[in-house]
């Protein structure tokens, strides 16, 4: 099964998960870096803590291939035991190394970048050069209105290419983004241009070179997104970063040099998020419920959560019960309550809209309103 933090969180609110999970061995978590910095991570190490509970002989693997503090990372997926020492893992990590090839596209000679403002589109020439040399070109944006005026600026450039150019983005429908996929596998497509959302995923054979539109804001995603070319054994990765002002030349040059000397970034995840942690404490009460003492050992053996301590643990409990002090007067905010010793969900409403909600994109808004 393939799935999401979201999607897991949402299935372990049932109460038929356990019966579900029973024959699980294992988790794999791709991707580990693009999780572990966010509360997106921290709800992944709370659903793994939970599948721990159901499970405790399962193993967990974890993937990446761009990321500075891979024993903190390891310790994040494993969790702590109950002596609150990490549990042991093994690292498993390929001695050859990836050759990537970064170039950067500079303006002719006589001209100079502009300090700020621009959206690189007066080298688009250079660009158009590239894309007809030969080969499928990913072209990367940091948002999405670059990616369109990009697109458009390169069909009038090109109305011949109109069937040969596709746009990649999370506001366009599964159905396009998915006919995009398909051209850049079967190499249909001269180009795509595209924001994060081909980060990751999905892997493009037939990519020959990538385009850096403007800064990649980071070694990692540089090196995450000059991957997606020559994505087989022995090819090298060709990555052509095309600065758009002054000062993103001076970032392009030194992404050089850390990716030269293997330098990646470090992701770290956050520190006991209690935010995350209340809307957590609701969903598991509505897949049966849960006993305090117990609940409070399975969040303290995420590494997220191990210096959690007890005046804190009661704090968030009693908000995810009741709303804190200031709400506990409103009876929408009641949404847990205790039942021979076990916290279960106060009514049908509470059941419905939390499934309704589950995830980390809306729960720092709620808990704005909250407070």
């Amino acid at each position: 099964m393939v799935t999401t933090p979201e999607s897991l969180e949402l299935m372990l609110s049932q109460a038929a998960t356990v019966e579900g999970f029973a024959s699980l061995r294992l988790v794999v978590v791709d991707e580990w870096h693009e999780l572990i910095g966010s509360k997106r991570g921290v709800l992944t190490q709370l659903g793994l803590a939970r599948l721990r509970v159901m499970q405790p002989k399962i193993r967990i693997w974890g993937l990446s291939a761009t990321l500075g503090n891979v024993q903190e990372a390891m310790a994040c997926l494993l969790g702590v035991n109950e002596e609150g020492a990490t549990r042991k893992g093994t690292l498993i990590a390929g001695k050859a190394r990836k050759e990537i090839r970064i170039e950067t596209i500079l303006p002719e000679l006589g001209r100079d970048f502009p300090w700020a403002g621009r959206l690189g589109l007066t080298l688009m020439g250079k660009v158009l050069d590239l894309v007809e040399a030969g080969g499928s070109s990913l072209i990367f944006t940091n948002t999405r209105s670059q990616a369109e005026l990009w697109y458009q600026a390169m069909l009038e450039a090109r109305p011949e290419w109109r069937d040969r150019v596709a746009l990649h983005h999370g506001s366009i429908s599964a159905e396009v983004r998915a006919l995009a996929e398909n051209g850049l596998k079967d190499g249909s497509l001269l180009a795509v241009v595209a924001t994060s959302s081909l980060d990751l995923g999905v892997d493009f054979s037939p990519v020959e070179k990538v385009i850096q539109i403007g800064s990649s804001k980071g070694v990692a995603r540089l090196m995450q997104r000059a991957g997606r070319s020559g994505h087989r054994p022995g090819l090298p990765s060709r990555v052509f970063c095309l600065p758009t002002h002054s000062f993103e030349l001076v970032e392009v040059a030194a992404a050089r040099d850390l990716v030269n000397d293997q330098k990646i970034e470090s992701r770290h995840s956050p520190e006991k998020p209690l935010d995350v942690l209340c809307q957590h404490l609701i969903s598991m009460a509505l897949a049966g419920g849960w006993k305090k003492e117990a609940m409070w050992a399975e969040v303290r053996s995420c590494q997220a959560y191990r210096n959690l301590t007890r005046k804190e643990w009661d704090w968030v409990r009693q908000f995810a019960a009741e709303g804190g002090p200031a709400l506990a007067r409103y009876g929408e905010f009641k949404k847990l309550l205790e039942q021979d010793g076990v916290m279960v969900p106060s009514d049908v409403k509470t059941v419905r809209r939390q499934r309704m909600m589950i995830g980390t994109i809306r729960v720092k808004l709620r808990c704005r309103s909250a407070t």
